[in-house]
């Protein structure tokens, strides 16, 4: 969990990159779409692109299948 991310902690776009000293978010909305920045400054309160993850036990549910 990344915790203080403010929207990204749920966002299905947002990637967590980590190197040995450091670890950012990465909007991966920014590859297609100018609008929105590579690595957003944390935390994020508001976003035109944010996508929910799927809940808990929706994903439960979709690895039944």
């Amino acid at each position: 969990m990344r915790v203080g991310s403010g929207l990204c902690d749920a966002c299905r776009h947002a990637r967590l990159v980590a190197s040995r000293r450091n670890r950012f978010l990465l909007c991966e909305r920014s590859v297609d779409d100018a609008r929105f920045p590579r690595y957003p400054r944390l935390p994020v309160l508001t976003c035109d692109g944010f996508v929910p993850l799927p809940s808990r036990d929706a994903r439960s549910a979709d690895s039944g299948r």
